[in-house]
């Protein structure tokens, strides 16, 4: 494409929004101007793109009419609060928060509802999903096809970088504490992360549900277009610095083709089936790729109607970096 745009990424010190600008440069998208923004307290840093290093500036003094195209890789309140000023100068938004409501901002993965990008003239407001609902969307909907779904369950082995630059310096913090025998003391996280699994990621409300399960039970369901789909979700923090991890239940109609299932799977865009007897694991395989791994598909054990796998993603890359780049590409080639 000969066309070029102004892009312009808000949280581009955190780990998402570097590794926007990484993607960008690597799928060779077609920026004219790159605009990195963020908080006052990172404003003044600065970016590699193309050999050159970008100086970050503060988000509240941007004039969005500046972009043609924006990523929103910051937290919530940042989206709520500029990403409707985004559109209204004219500028396209790609949200990555989950803080937009579906009917402003629909969730888009691009291979599983990417069709659902209308090209054409702008600005589009739309949303990147959770790093989980991205990688459990991406394995799920190929297998609609073979699959009469009634029920998924799910155990979301969670890294820390889901909770971004923090959670990582503290588990690598506790990590050096401990091998080095020196007391730990808790900061980031309420207890020992290192060497531990913590039960919950995040508070949970008074049904017990923390805000990441509620996230990807709804935006689960409306990817792959089944508001009644019955999800259990459960968020479990890792002590894994990148890459997220889920064993998966499903509970079917009728008895399970494990044959059609696998060839479903090994032929869907974006996934990487390994073979039986192998399994993937988040270091070892899906850190730093740009497809989520499948493995350890076998029928429940004396449910034939169930089937169970073990999905492994780069939660910063895949999950969340990636996906919106592809739904970039795609609202561009309307020309945004």
């Amino acid at each position: 494409m000969s066309q070029s745009f102004d892009i312009a990424v808000i949280g581009a010190t955190g780990t998402v929004g570097e590794t926007i600008v990484q993607i960008l440069e690597e799928r060779d998208f077609p920026v004219a101007n790159l605009h990195l923004l963020a908080s006052v307290d990172s404003a003044g840093h600065s970016v590699s793109f193309r050999g050159k290093n970008v100086r970050v500036r503060e988000v509240d003094e941007f004039d969005f009419s500046k972009a043609r195209l924006a990523f929103f890789a910051a937290g919530p309140s940042v989206s709520l609060s500029f990403a409707s000023r985004a559109v209204a100068a004219g500028c396209s938004v790609i949200d990555l928060s989950g803080a937009l409501p579906s009917s402003q901002a629909p969730h888009v993965v691009a291979e599983v509802n990417g069709e659902s990008v209308a090209p054409g003239a702008g600005p589009h407001l739309v949303s990147s999903p959770s790093a989980s609902a991205t990688a459990l969307a991406m394995v799920l909907a190929p297998l609609r096809n073979v699959l009469d779904i009634v029920r998924v369950n799910v155990t979301a082995c969670l890294a820390v970088s889901t909770q971004g630059r923090e959670g990582v310096a503290e588990l690598a913090r506790q990590t050096t504490e401990l091998l080095n025998v020196r007391p730990l003391e808790t900061r980031f996280f309420d207890r020992q992360m290192a060497f531990n699994l913590l039960a919950q990621v995040g508070t949970a409300d008074e049904a017990g549900h923390v805000p990441l399960e509620r996230r990807l039970v709804t935006e689960l369901r409306e990817l792959l277009a089944q508001p009644s789909l019955k999800v259990s979700a459960s968020c479990i923090q890792v002590p894994v610095f990148f890459g997220d991890s889920f064993s998966i239940s499903l509970q079917t109609v009728a008895p399970v083709d494990l044959l059609a299932v696998n060839d479903a799977l090994e032929s869907a865009e974006g996934l990487e089936l390994v073979e039986a007897g192998d399994y993937p694991t988040p270091v070892g395989d899906a850190v730093g790729q740009d497809v989520v791994y499948v493995g350890r598909v076998r029928a429940g054990i004396d449910d034939p109607e169930q089937l169970n796998l073990w999905v492994t993603s780069d939660n910063v890359r895949k999950g969340a970096a990636l996906n919106a780049v592809q739904v970039g590409e795609l609202l561009i080639k309307g020309y945004v």
